[in-house]
Parts: C-alpha cells; sequence; structure tokens
C-alpha cells in the first residue's frame, strides 16, 4: 500500500495529470476546471429526529418548488444535477433485501456509481469487494438500485452509470457508530485510490463513484432537472422508506457537461455558493501531510491522502476537508466553525470568548472563504451556515409539528399559515444547528458558547500569543551594502515614474494613486524592454458566480492578520496551547519588524528559528546560473526546515555588482511550491525581504504564492531618501512616510483580495489567484503549479535574461542612467519610455483624417493609413497580440464592389459605456447622435440618461440624441422604469475593463444639479457605485436581474458585460443559460473611466483571448447561435475589427477611438475634472471648448468599415458573416528574432471547435425568456382600462413563490404610456395573498399599489419607481410578526421614488442604493441603508452590524431602545443625533405652532433638516394605518417615552448640501459657478 500511496501524492501534486475528473476534455481554451456551480438548496427536518416517508416526499416537493434556480443549456431534458440525502432508511432496506440485515446502526449501505460498460463494471466490482475484505469488512448482499429513466433525455441516458448498493456490517470490536463511520471513510478512500490506480480508466466523470457509504445516511443523486429525480428513483416512493431529514440540491452549473458524480448532496454537504480561495485551500491541505496526526486514524491516515484530488469541484474539496474534520474527532458544528469562520478580527460586537475560539483556531485552519449558504448533515446532527458576509440567501420556517424547513427561498411547501411558528433566515456566520438526538433546535448563542467555553481558549491565547508589532525593538542585523542606491534601485527596474507617480502619492496620502483612459501599453511578453515577473501575472476577479466585496465600507468583514510560520498538527487542538504563534497585524514589515522576526529565536520560550537564505548568485554565470542558483536555494530550504527552521526569510539584500537577485517571486514561488510537493511547507513560515517589490500589485503576487509577510527594504530607502531631498509636503514627517506607504499597500492589498470575494489575507496567502499572460506553461508548471497560462510565452532563460539586461545597465556608465533614473512611461507616454499605440502622431493622424475628410479625401485617406498601419502594428513595434496573427485567405479575392456595403457594416458598431458624469454633455450627446445617423448603438453608461432626449420628437420621430443601449450598472443611477422601456437594448455590466471587480465613484465637484437630477441624488454629494451587483451575487441570481429588465421591457435584447480573464468562457456559457441575449467581452486595455493604477495594468486579459475562450467555450456547449456576442477594449481599425469577427465576434465596441475623433487627446487627467478639450469634464468653461461634431465621428467608422471591407475581398470574403468564428484562418507571425516573444504560441486562441446539432457559430436564432405565462399578463388584462382612461381599479389574486417579478411588467406598460410621472395614487390597487417569488414590485410605477399579505422573497421593490408595497402577514398567522422575516435582502435596491411598509423583519442590505423611497421595517439585518443616496428610512426593531455604510445622502430613524446602536453603526460618513423637537424653528420660521395633528400635514418628505417629529410620527402612523402593526400602536401611543428613543441617522455631506439648497431657496448666499 505505501508505494501506491507515493505514487498518488506525488502525481496529485506534480500534475493536474491525476484528475479524478475528465469532463467534456480540455480543448482550445476551454478548461473544464474553469467550471462553476451556484444552485438552490432546500433541507427539511423533524427537530424530534421522528422518521417518516412525508419528509421524503416534502424533500422532494422543496427541489421541484427550486427549478428556477437551475439551468438547462441547449438540452432542455438535461439538468445539471439533482440530489438527495437522507437518514437510512432501514425498514425499507430490510423490506427490499434478499439476504438478512442486522439492525439499524450495525451495517452501512454503500452506494455506488459503476462505469455502464458491463465488463469494466464487472471489474470494479471484484476490485471493490478484495479491498474491502482486505480491510476487514464483510459484506452482508448487494441490490441493483431500481430506475425509470423515462423521463430522461437521450444525452443523459448516454451516461447513465451501473447504480448498485452494497451492505457491509459493523465489525465486532467496535465500540461504537463514530469508530464504524471513521472505518467507512478510510475503506472508502482506500477503495479509491485502487480503482483509479488499477484501472485509471474509470476515473473519468462517468466512470467509478462512491456516492455515500455511512452508517447513518445514505445519497441518491444524478444529472437530473428538479422534478426527474423522483421520478428517476422509484425506492424514493416507498411508503417504508422513511427519514427524519432531507436535504435537497439543484445545481445551476456554467457548463453542462454529463456529469452524475458532481452532482450535490456530497457525503454531508450540499452548498449554494463558491470558494473563492479553493486553489491555495487544495494546496495547504496537501502541504500539511508530514504534520498531520490523530490517534483517532492511528497508523491508517496515511490511507486516507490525498484529502482532495485535483479536478474535483469545490465543493467536493470542502466536503472532503469536512469529513475528515469529523472523523478525526471534532463535531460537526465545530468543524463548520474552522472551516466558514465568522469575522472576528475587529468585530467589537463579539464576545471575547467566542473571540479567543476564532483566533485561536484561526492558525490551525486558513478559512474557506467565498459566499455560500451550506446545509450538513452527518445523520445525527444538522447545520447550516452562512459566510460572513451572507452573500446567499436562506430562510427557514418551524412548523407546529416541529419540522424545520430551510430553502433558498421562503414559499417552497404550502403549509397553512396557522402551522407556523417562527420564519427566520441564517444570518451572516451564524448556523442554524439541530441536534436530532436531543431532538430540538440548538440557537447559535448556545452551541457556540458550549464549544467556546469547553477549553480556555482565551487564556491559552495570552499564553502562546506573540504579536510582532508589541514586541520590543531588536538589533538590526542586515548586512550593511557598498553600493549606492542608485544603482541598486536600478538592479530591481525602478523607474522615475515608479517613485514619482505610484510610490509618492502613496507615501503622502495614504492611498494608491487613480489614472484614467486604460492601458496602452504592449504585454510584458511583446516588450522590448526588461519587464520584472510580477507585470505576466493578472489578477483575477469575481464576475456573476460570486460577487467581489466592497472592502471599504465593507471592512469588518474584510481582515490583514497574517500568521507567520509553521501551521501546527489539525488535531492537535490542545498541544498547540503550548507552542507559540506570531502573529502580524498586516503583512508589510518595517525593516524594525524584520529585525525582530531575526532574533525572535534568541529570545526566551519560544520555539522559532530563523534561517536566512540569500537569493542572489554571482553575476558571473550570467543567465545559465539562475537555474543552478534556484536549485540550490530549494534544496537549502528544505534542509533548514529540516533542521528545524521554522521561518525562513528570502533576502536579495546582498545584490552588488557582483551578485545578481534572482527576482523574489520567482524564488518565494518556487521554495513554496518546492516544500508543498515535500510535504513541508506548513512546517515553516516564508519571509521575503527585497528590494524588488514597491507597487500593490507586487505585494499581491508574492502573497499570491506564498508570502507570509513582506519586507520592501529598498522602496523604504527610496522613500526616505525622497524625504531627506524635501520631496515631500511638510506636514508629513519621515516617520510618517513610511507608516502612510505601509497604509496604502495594505488599502490596496483589500482591494485586490476583495475583488476576488477574499476577505482575509490568510485565505488569500497562496491562493494564486492570477493568469500567467506570456509565461511557458513548462515555467508555470514548475514554478507557479496550478496558475493558467494560454498563450505560452517567455521561461526561465528569459526571465534570467531580463534580469541580467537590468543588472549590467544598473552598474554600467551608461552616461544618462549614471546620474537618474529610466524614464518608465507605462502611465503616459514619454522619449526613451516605453511604447504606446495612442502617441502624439497616431493621435494627430486620426484627428487630421476624421476633420479633412470632407475636404479633401485623399490626403484624408492617407492619415487614416499612416494611423491604421501604426495601430496595427505594421511598423517594428507589436503592441498586442492580435498584431501577430496573419489572416489566411478564404478563396480567391473578390472585386471590392460585391462586399457588403460600409453601412451595413457600421450598424454592428457600438460605441463604449461612458456615463454622463464623467464626460460632458457635449461629448455625450455628440456619440449618440452620430451612432443614430448610421445606425449603430450608443450607450449611456452608468449614469442615466436625461429623460428629454429619449422622449420622441414633436413628430413622433426618434430622438436623435437617444442612446439605443441603456446600461444598468451596480449604482443603478437614474434606472427608472421609463428609462428601461425607452431602449432597444439594456446592458447588465457586471465589470469593466480598467478596473474589472471594483466599484466606481463620481467625486462631488462634478455632481452639478443637472447630473444629481438625472441620477435622482443630491448636488455636491459624491456618488459611489458598489464592486458588486447586490441583486448578482450568483448565476441564478443573474438569471433573475434578466427576467426582471425582460418583463419591464420585453422588446429589449439584455447584454451582459464581462471582462477577460481565464475562464470567462465557462461564465459567458452560464450567462447564456441565464437567457441573456448578448454578452460583451471586455479586455482589460480598455476603459475611459479613473481607475487605481494597479487595476489599469494588472486586472483583466487582452480581448482576443477571452473572446477566443467565449466563442469556443459557447460552440462546444451548442449556445453560440442563441446570443449576439460583442467585444470591445482598445479596438482601433478595421484590421482589429476582422480579428474580431475571426476569433467569433458578431458585434464590435469602441470608446477610446471615437473619443479622440471628437478632440481627445489622452491628457489622461479624466478624473480630474480638468479636461482641456472640454470631454471628461463638467467645467462649464472647459465645455465651452469642445470641439467635436458627430460627423467627425461618423468619418471614423466609415474609415473603419472601407478598411475592413477592402481586407474582406482580399481574402475573398463578400459579408462578415462568412467569417465570424473561422478562427482556424488566422495563423502566427513567428518572431524568431524577437528576445522574448519568439516563445509565444497561439494554437489555442485559433483552435476551431466544430458546431453540434445545427448550431452556427454566430448569432442566428433568439433566447426563449419564457414570459408567456407570468402573473403580470392575468394582472395586465384587468388593470388595461385602467391603464387606458386612467380610471381607478381595485381587484385581487393569490401568488406563490414561483411568480416571480410581479408587477415589473405591468410597470413597463404604465411607463410606456404615462412615463415616469405615472398614475395617479391607487389607480391600479392589487391584493394578493400567499408568498411572492423573488423581485416582488420590482421597477413599480407610480400609481400601482401592492398589498401582499403573506411574505417576499428578495429583491422586493427593487428599483421602485413611485409604486407602493406593503406586505404583512395573514390574519391567521400564530407568528409575532416582529420577530419573523417578511422580505428577503437587498430590498429596495436601486429604488427612485414610493413608498413601503413591512410588518416584519428584512434581510441583509436593506435600501441599498436607495434614491429617494420611503420605507418604515420592523428590523432588519446587516449593512443596512448601505449606499444610501435619499428616501427616508424608519426602523422600529433591531438592526445588523454595518449599517449606513457609504450612505451619502437621505435619512434613517432607527428605535435605540438598549442604546447600542453607536456600536453597530458604521459612522465613516454620517451622524448620529438624538431626534429633539423643533417646535420652535417652526414657530420662528413657519409661524405655526401647537399640537402634532397640526404639524403632521407637513409634507412627509419635506425638508430634511427640520420637523423630524412629524414626519416620523406621520410615517409609523402610516405603517399601523397600511399594515396594523401592533408595535406600531405601542410605540404611538406611548409616543413621549418613544420618540427619545429614536435616533436620526443623517450623512453629514447631505446635511451640508441641504443647508445650501435652503440658503439658496431663501436667498441667503449666491448660486456658484457651477450651478
Amino acid at each position: 500500500m505505501g508505494e501506491m500511496d507515493k505514487h498518488l501524492i506525488e502525481a496529485a501534486a506534480a500534475l493536474p495529470g491525476t484528475t479524478a475528473t475528465k469532463r467534456n476534455a480540455a480543448q482550445g481554451l476551454y478548461d473544464p476546471a474553469n467550471e462553476h456551480d451556484a444552485c438552490g438548496i432546500g433541507m427539511i427536518a423533524n427537530i424530534k429526529n421522528i422518521r417518516s416517508h412525508e419528509v421524503v416526499q416534502k424533500g422532494l416537493e422543496i427541489l421541484e418548488n427550486l427549478e428556477h434556480r437551475g439551468a438547462v443549456g441547449a438540452d432542455p431534458l438535461m439538468g445539471d444535477g439533482a440530489g438527495i440525502l437522507v437518514q437510512i432508511p432501514h425498514a425499507f432496506f430490510n423490506k427490499v433485501a434478499d439476504f438478512d440485515l442486522p439492525d439499524a446502526g450495525l451495517y452501512a449501505p454503500i452506494m455506488i456509481f459503476y462505469p455502464n460498460d458491463t465488463a469494466l463494471r464487472d471489474r470494479c466490482a471484484d476490485l471493490v469487494r478484495e479491498t474491502i475484505a482486505a480491510e476487514g469488512l464483510e459484506i452482508l448482499g448487494e441490490r441493483v438500485v431500481p430506475f425509470d429513466n423515462s423521463a430522461l433525455s437521450e444525452g443523459v441516458i448516454a451516461t447513465q452509470p451501473i447504480i448498485e448498493q452494497m451492505f457491509v456490517a459493523r465489525p465486532e470490536g467496535l465500540e461504537d457508530i463514530d469508530a464504524f463511520e471513521r472505518k467507512l471513510l478510510i475503506t472508502r478512500k482506500v477503495i479509491s485510490n485502487t480503482l483509479y490506480n488499477e484501472i485509471p480508466e474509470v476515473q473519468g466523470d462517468n466512470g467509478f463513484y462512491i456516492v455515500s457509504m455511512s452508517a447513518r445516511t445514505i445519497v441518491y443523486k444524478g444529472m437530473f432537472l428538479a422534478d426527474q429525480l423522483g421520478k428517476f428513483y422509484p425506492d424514493l416512493h416507498d411508503t417504508q422508506f422513511d427519514s427524519a431529514i432531507a436535504l435537497v440540491h439543484q445545481r445551476f452549473s456554467t457548463n453542462t457537461f454529463p456529469s452524475w458524480k458532481l452532482a450535490h448532496p456530497y457525503r454531508m454537504t450540499i452548498h449554494n455558493g463558491e470558494i473563492n480561495t479553493i486553489r491555495g485551500n487544495v494546496n495547504w491541505m496537501a502541504a500539511r501531510q508530514a504534520s498531520v496526526a490523530s490517534p483517532k486514524f492511528g497508523d491508517d491516515i496515511t490511507k486516507i491522502w490525498p484529502i482532495s484530488y485535483e479536478g474535483q469541484s469545490d465543493t467536493a474539496c470542502f466536503d472532503n476537508a469536512l469529513e475528515f474534520l469529523v472523523r478525526g474527532g471534532y463535531p460537526l458544528p465545530h468543524a463548520a466553525m474552522m472551516l466558514i469562520p465568522e469575522a472576528w478580527a475587529g468585530n467589537s460586537l463579539m464576545d471575547d470568548e467566542r473571540r479567543a475560539f476564532y483566533e485561536y483556531h484561526a492558525a490551525l485552519m486558513e478559512p474557506w472563504d467565498g459566499p455560500a449558504a451550506m446545509s450538513l448533515s452527518d445523520g445525527r446532527y444538522v447545520v447550516a451556515t452562512l459566510d460572513r458576509n451572507g452573500l446567499r440567501p436562506a430562510r427557514y420556517l418551524v412548523t407546529k409539528e416541529g419540522h424545520v424547513v430551510l430553502a433558498s427561498e421562503s414559499g417552497v411547501l404550502d403549509i397553512p399559515e396557522e402551522d407556523v411558528v417562527e420564519r427566520w433566515r441564517l444570518q451572516p456566520g451564524r448556523m442554524l444547528f439541530i441536534d436530532l438526538e436531543e431532538g430540538r433546535i440548538v440557537s447559535d448563542d448556545e452551541i457556540k458558547k458550549a464549544l467556546a467555553g469547553k477549553n480556555p481558549y482565551a487564556n491559552w491565547l495570552a499564553k502562546t500569543q506573540i504579536v510582532l508589532e508589541d514586541l520590543p525593538e531588536a538589533e538590526p542585523k542586515a548586512p550593511a551594502t557598498t553600493e549606492s542606491l542608485l544603482d541598486r534601485l536600478q538592479a530591481f527596474g525602478y523607474s522615475q515614474e515608479d517613485i514619482k507617480v505610484l510610490m509618492a502619492p502613496m507615501a503622502t496620502t495614504g492611498q494608491e494613486a487613480v489614472g484614467s483612459m486604460g492601458t496602452d501599453t504592449p504585454l510584458s511578453a511583446l516588450s522590448d524592454k526588461p519587464k520584472l515577473l510580477y507585470t505576466y501575472f493578472k489578477q483575477n476577479f469575481a464576475q456573476v458566480t460570486n460577487p467581489p466585496i466592497d472592502p471599504i465600507r465593507e471592512e469588518s468583514v474584510m481582515s490583514l492578520v497574517s500568521f507567520i510560520g509553521p501551521r501546527p498538527n489539525l488535531f492537535d487542538l490542545e498541544g498547540l496551547s503550548t507552542t507559540k504563534r506570531l502573529e502580524v497585524r498586516q503583512p508589510i514589515l518595517t525593516n524594525e519588524d524584520l529585525e525582530k522576526i531575526r532574533a525572535l529565536g534568541d529570545m526566551a520560550d519560544n520555539q522559532f528559528h530563523t534561517a536566512t537564505l540569500d537569493i542572489t548568485y554571482d553575476a558571473a554565470k550570467g543567465t545559465a546560473g539562475m537555474q543552478a542558483a534556484l536549485d540550490a536555494l530549494c534544496e537549502r530550504a528544505e534542509s533548514s526546515v529540516q533542521n528545524g527552521y521554522n521561518i525562513i526569510i528570502l533576502s536579495d539584500r546582498l545584490v552588488a555588482a557582483n551578485r545578481i537577485a534572482i527576482p523574489a517571486l520567482l524564488a518565494t514561488a518556487a521554495v513554496h511550491h518546492h516544500l508543498i510537493r515535500k510535504g513541508l511547507r506548513t512546517s515553516s513560515g516564508l519571509v521575503v525581504e527585497t528590494g524588488e517589490a514597491r507597487e500593490v500589485h507586487h505585494f499581491a503576487v508574492l502573497a499570491g504564492y506564498g508570502a507570509e509577510a513582506i519586507n520592501p527594504y529598498l522602496a523604504f530607502e527610496a522613500l526616505a531618501a525622497l524625504h531627506a531631498e524635501g520631496e515631500f509636503p511638510a506636514e508629513v514627517d519621515a516617520g510618517e512616510v513610511i507608516y502612510r506607504y505601509i497604509k496604502s499597500v495594505g488599502k490596496g492589498l483589500l482591494k485586490i483580495m476583495s475583488k476576488m470575494g477574499i476577505s482575509t489575507y490568510q485565505s488569500y496567502c497562496g491562493a494564486q489567484i492570477f493568469d500567467a499572460v506570456g509565461l511557458s506553461s513548462e515555467f508555470v508548471k514548475r514554478f507557479f503549479f496550478g496558475t493558467a497560462t494560454t498563450i505560452e510565452g517567455v521561461g526561465l532563460a528569459q526571465v534570467a535574461e531580463e534580469t541580467l539586461r537590468r543588472h549590467t545597465l544598473a552598474f554600467s556608465d551608461d552616461a544618462v542612467l549614471r546620474k537618474s533614473l529610466e524614464v518608465g512611461g507605462e502611465y503616459a507616454y514619454r522619449m526613451r519610455g516605453e511604447a504606446h499605440a495612442w502617441g502624439p502622431n497616431t493621435i494627430a493622424d486620426l484627428q487630421h483624417a476624421v476633420r479633412l475628410k470632407d475636404d479633401t479625401p485623399e490626403s484624408a485617406q492617407e492619415r487614416y493609413d499612416a494611423f491604421a498601419r501604426a495601430a496595427n502594428g505594421e511598423n517594428a513595434e507589436h503592441l498586442t497580440i492580435r498584431s501577430l496573427f496573419e489572416i489566411k485567405p478564404l478563396g480567391e479575392p473578390v472585386d471590392i464592389s460585391e462586399v457588403e456595403p460600409a453601412e451595413a457594416i457600421v450598424q454592428r458598431f457600438a460605441t463604449g459605456a461612458m456615463s454622463f458624469g464623467s464626460i460632458s454633455r457635449e461629448a455625450h450627446t455628440t456619440l449618440a447622435m452620430a451612432m443614430n445617423k448610421i445606425g449603430g448603438k450608443s450607450n449611456t453608461g452608468e449614469g442615466g440618461e436625461d429623460p428629454k432626449r429619449f422622449k420622441p420628437l414633436a413628430d413622433g420621430a426618434m430622438n436623435p440624441e437617444r442612446s439605443a443601449i441603456k446600461q444598468i450598472a451596480s449604482g443603478r443611477f437614474g434606472v427608472t422604469t421609463e428609462y428601461l422601456v425607452n431602449a432597444d437594448m439594456l446592458q447588465i455590466k457586471v465589470a469593466q475593463g480598467a478596473k474589472p471587480g471594483e466599484g466606481g465613484q463620481l467625486p462631488g465637484h462634478k455632481v452639478d444639479w443637472v447630473i444629481a437630477k438625472i441620477r435622482h441624488s443630491t448636488p455636491g454629494v459624491a456618488l459611489i457605485s458598489p464592486p458588486p451587483h447586490h441583486d448578482i451575487y450568483s448565476i441564478e441570481d443573474l438569471a433573475q436581474l434578466i427576467y426582471d429588465l425582460k418583463n419591464v421591457n420585453p422588446d429589449a435584447a439584455i447584454s451582459v458585460k464581462l471582462v477577460s480573464e481565464v475562464g470567462v468562457g465557462t461564465v459567458a456559457a452560464g450567462v447564456a443559460k441565464a437567457r441573456a441575449d448578448h454578452i460583451t467581452i471586455a479586455g482589460y486595455d480598455g476603459g475611459t473611466g479613473a481607475s487605481p493604477l494597479t487595476s489599469l495594468k494588472h486586472a483583466g486579459s487582452p480581448w482576443e483571448i477571452g473572446l477566443a475562450e467565449t466563442h469556443q467555450t459557447l460552440v462546444i456547449n451548442r449556445l453560440r447561435s442563441r446570443v449576439a456576442l460583442q467585444v470591445d477594449g482598445g479596438f482601433r481599425t478595421g484590421r482589429d475589427v476582422l480579428i474580431g469577427a475571426m476569433l467569433g465576434a458578431d458585434e464590435y465596441g469602441f470608446a477610446t477611438a471615437p473619443l479622440i475623433a471628437a478632440g481627445c487627446i489622452m491628457m489622461r487627467k479624466c478624473h480630474l475634472n480638468t479636461c482641456p478639450v472640454g470631454i471628461a469634464t463638467q467645467d462649464p468653461v472647459l465645455r465651452k471648448r469642445f470641439k467635436g461634431t458627430p460627423e467627425h465621428v461618423i468619418n471614423y467608422f466609415f474609415f473603419v468599415a472601407e478598411e475592413l471591407r477592402k481586407l474582406l475581398a482580399k481574402m475573398g470574403a463578400r459579408t462578415l458573416n462568412e467569417v465570424i468564428g473561422r478562427s482556424d484562418l488566422l495563423e502566427q507571425t513567428r518572431l524568431d528574432n524577437h528576445w522574448k516573444a519568439k516563445g509565444l504560441d497561439f494554437s489555442r486562441l485559433f483552435y476551431k471547435p466544430e458546431p453540434l446539432g445545427g448550431d452556427s457559430i454566430h448569432h442566428t436564432e433568439f433566447q426563449n425568456h419564457h414570459l408567456e405565462a407570468v402573473l403580470d399578463r392575468e394582472l395586465i388584462a384587468k388593470a388595461r382600462n385602467a391603464i387606458d382612461t386612467k380610471e381607478p381599479i381595485q381587484f385581487e389574486s393569490p401568488i406563490r413563490s414561483l411568480n416571480r417579478s410581479t408587477g415589473a411588467m405591468l410597470s413597463g406598460e404604465v411607463a410606456k404610456a404615462h412615463g415616469h410621472k405615472g398614475l395617479a395614487e391607487d389607480t391600479i390597487s392589487v391584493t394578493l395573498r400567499g408568498t411572492a417569488g423573488q423581485s416582488f414590485g420590482a421597477f413599480l410605477a407610480k400609481g400601482i399599489s401592492f398589498d401582499l399579505i403573506g411574505d417576499a422573497n428578495d429583491y422586493v421593490g427593487k428599483g421602485l419607481s413611485g409604486g407602493r408595497i406593503v406586505i404583512r402577514p395573514s390574519e391567521k398567522s400564530r407568528i409575532v410578526p416582529e420577530e419573523s422575516m417578511i422580505v428577503g435582502n437587498t430590498v429596495l435596491y436601486g429604488a427612485i421614488e414610493g413608498e413601503c411598509y413591512f410588518r416584519g423583519v428584512a434581510g441583509e442590505r436593506f435600501a441599498v442604493r436607495n434614491s429617494g423611497a420611503i420605507a418604515v421595517v420592523e428590523g432588519t439585518g446587516d449593512h443596512g441603508c448601505e449606499y444610501m443616496t435619499g428616501g427616508v428610512v424608519v426602523v422600529i426593531g433591531k438592526t445588523g452590524r454595518n449599517f449606513a455604510a457609504g450612505m451619502s445622502g437621505g435619512v434613517a430613524y432607527v428605535l435605540d431602545e438598549e442604546e447600542t446602536f453607536r456600536s453597530r453603526c458604521n459612522l465613516a460618513m454620517v451622524d448620529l443625533e438624538p431626534v429633539t423637537e423643533e417646535e420652535e424653528l417652526m414657530r420662528k420660521i413657519h409661524h405655526h405652532g401647537g399640537d402634532l395633528e397640526w404639524h403632521g400635514r407637513v409634507d412627509v418628505s419635506g425638508d430634511m433638516t427640520k420637523h423630524d417629529d412629524e414626519r416620523l410620527f406621520q410615517l409609523i402612523s402610516n405603517h399601523l394605518h397600511y399594515t396594523g402593526s401592533s408595535r406600531a400602536k405601542l410605540i404611538l401611543d406611548n409616543w413621549e417615552q418613544y420618540r427619545p428613543k429614536f435616533v436620526k441617522v443623517m450623512p453629514v455631506e447631505y446635511r451640508r448640501a441641504m443647508q445650501e439648497m435652503e440658503d439658496l431657496r431663501t436667498g441667503r448666499s449666491r448660486p456658484t459657478a457651477a450651478a
């Protein structure tokens, strides 16, 4: 056994070759490893552990009601997977088995999928029987599981495994069922390892797989749609098939390939979400092999490795880790708290005992981070838990019979209201725990108190924790250098730009500098200059399948704490209480901090020993020396660890004229992976002392490849030298410079982690969240194992060559470099600097061409041709990947007159999404008018659009200033129902090329009253668009938003904008399955908006890679013909369009080039409001300088189209459709003489998959959105007369959770007829009864009022546009409303105006980005009123953490009975003040006083800074009137006692703005120029 084990471990560590799954094989750029899944989960349990067949039936019913949370691809009968986990139905097995079974608990059924080839099945079964016998277990008998596959499609039946059960007996000597379960786990691992080793072909997706093997639970699952599970397995319908629990799951994977085993439940887990840190988690689990031991497993522990196979899904890996912990002796809830901890760092509300528990365990296990709602069961306990951010919905109820029903949404079972005793939700980081043996629900507080109090964790921590920052200073031991600072800076490639543009702002402002206009420099592998290794890595970011986090506004869940040093044995909880642990509060070390680490071992009573390893080598050895130096370094590291050194410092301080430094990243990654392969990585900490790291991206990459802390000594030295020369403002002293620099690196790291949705540095460290662009796979496999690289590129020799070139120049006598650094020229064009696509010459050529076209067409054409030659890379400089493509002919050349006309081609063009607000009205309308004239499309961007621009002209003709594409971005500015119905395309902006995974900000000085009016916000108040859409946390949420928008405007195409990264193709396949009509893939180099410099350069990848992957993946999935594919990002010429078409795009987006045609000169100052040509500014003086006309833009597009026609004619194509997707006609220009580019290989880009079953390779058919049967069709029929004649109508209707987006289509009809002003109040009044599905009352128009008796799910009142929503429990209900959930998460997201009254509690993120709606609610979850810019929210109950984060407008009144609200409020932007009587002001200004009833007549949304009392009283009275709330009645009846308990939350900026408006109104001040 030992040998085989070792072989498996090494194979798993060395290559993804031993993948335990082989789906549709990797081909071209498609790789099954990139697949994601998200899903609907459901659970029903009987608290008293009373088994019944009804529980199983109800479980299946929940599944069918979650049907819309799954998806189908090209085959409508092929689901992504569904399954059920139940307790073992002993009576049933006793009845159907044709052999004798012992009592329950004394045997275990094994559920097995065998390959569907009989001979192979027999070989597997024989081997299974042998292995079971060898492990000392006895087989009682076997059973073939009956099935009925008549409901499945042929594709699924073809992959159907042979499904059997085998029963094994519990051996005599095993004392209890837990020991038996442990034995079963070991046996299962040995069976899998043996089979996969001896019959490798059964490792495939449809090979051999053990579904479950336990004495307590059994799983039935397969590749089904929700309703097919029950039909397929007749067992589930036998009345004796009983259980007290049923966990069910419906999967939505982004690519459905036939896979039975990837359906959930796994052995213990159902999961809705995504584990973002999976790469690091699996690495760290593998690296623990040498350090894990447990008395429970004994010597058998070696049989369990590897814990997770390469290539499993994230949930499967999580399930393996959970099972390992539970069988190793941790109770289920304890294991769950270790894997998915609450946010404990910096949480002032958590009690000390619990915080000590989490902090103590933090050193044992890195968090498995990412959005997740999980339900876990081992048959004895049921645990349901939510991630620390609360990013997935999970609602539950308890019935009077003692059933708990939990699911992704409310209303999945029809249960009479009078039977429900409690309705609640899972809360962030909290768990629902059912102890079936004790027969009760144990509260989160009780279970965690019990676990946290079990050991004296706080004492253990006090004894063992060393916090680096608190240690005494140590004597410096760093070697002194004789080389000058300038030479060393040059050796590490510092440029003037690094110092000036990157580092100086960080050291003065404490945050990273901002730039704009994207990037137009070549990829590092194409650049002639030596580049740092970091620049070959592009940051990954979350899009669609999980959300990024806002690291500033949601700091409460982020943490930079890092542990340095060995990770302890996972199962030695108590032994850990005697070993010291070193903790740093953030990972950027000052020189003093590093000296403390070096000196640690000399201090008394700790086990730390630090070894400093030099990473420089003899310069005489040249490039060849690096390979040997790396080998030697890895060996030194290994022997240091084996000799008991448990902190390794990699240092390049010895760099000198005769010593070359190995790039710090290469050294770090090499040592990190070498130690993982040897199973030693958890025995030692890794710290990097380097002169190379200086910008945020450098630190991020070092952390991603294993650095637990980093000391950038040379950056500090450079800053100190600058300070000494007086380069910084007087306010900043020498110490402050370093402190601020570290602070800005910390902030930057948080931002990069949060782009991927990762909240702790500990789980980011080693997680490798990067793609390599331009590195060879052999190099990556060796040093950066597990990182994706798509176009090959440089290897170790070239990296060594780049390092040598920098080194030689640094210590040479170059005249320029003797006195100063290189200029750089990365961020702006410089002589001697890096090459740029938009240089002074190209800009001048293009502007002359478009301006002279009508006067001197010949010379204009010459100027355009010169521009195109430079942009296409026909000169010596290759700036883009596409400049290395050669186009092969399709056939004989044709005459240009036969090619489709330019007028037809330009209709495929669109301009980019630049918002009115970031660019001036003049520039914005110029683009719109140009596009409307030629039949292309312009895009509003994310700032809404002035209704004057989209309302038809007096004669009914289309308004020439209207933008055809209306964007829906995360800020939802100006997204009204009227805006949505006036569009040809609605574009959901999931990410933007310049800064994918981040939100945006429009500074207050750009928000004048015009912009404020269009965006429904307040003048002078900054606007924040959050990083994620708060209604897209997963693929099924995106499907819901597409459904909402399609309901409002069924005639518009729905587009989704994604950014290119490895894996974007699989996301796009999911988006196509979510029924988008159109998908845009943006390249990283585009983007006109303001963005941190790190993001401009280092996030996302070129569009050529993303587009090719997307097109290939859609074709492989037979989804290509149903979506239009658009590409944008640095498009400049007709040749660019042709390449885009050949890689698979139907449409093409341009942003920077048309702006340049309209006059932009690339000053890159767009974020400063100082644009000298009047484009990117709101300054009225500068705007007068705008000289662009629609004709200039039109001329540009016709130049592009004509260039494209020439190219088409030359290759023999008459229409563009003939070449779309013809990547087989591209070949690569080999640059054999270029020292770096010669290693590039585009064969995966050019791969052309064959279309399947009638699919085409361009857009030919339309999506079916299934809008025929929506409830709104009935509502519209009943309300038709009211819409047409404005005559009021009232009616009733039932509603259930499958009725989603109710009110959206009805509102679209009202907005089409009456615009945003809608109808008079209550014109259409509807009473609904039941549980409403998601997005109830979305975009509800003025004049419609919904009164729902029952409850509702997520996204109620999304985009509310004037309607009124009342939700209250049924009169029959037995619940206490103020302690029960009435609506889900993210209610009133982006609401514009209207009123809401909810009698009950709302979930997380209530009123996020509310712009003007009024709401009363009886309690909210975390992050209430986040990013709110207007409106009034009244909470007459408890609130969660982080209230009012990023709130810049509007007012909230919160009842604070316990006086604890201050600790739960995010005080960054708001003031808290008690609500006081303002009777005096009333008398003074309005000349009337007296009782409240009289004041009550003040307009409810009147002047925001006065009459709070009346307003509050009025709103609570309305609440009582509409909902009959007993809570409201109590408050009103005792107004004098309650009034002082209300706290008013008001943003400071907002108060200032309001005061200014009041002064203007009363004539006390003069308006400013901007107004």
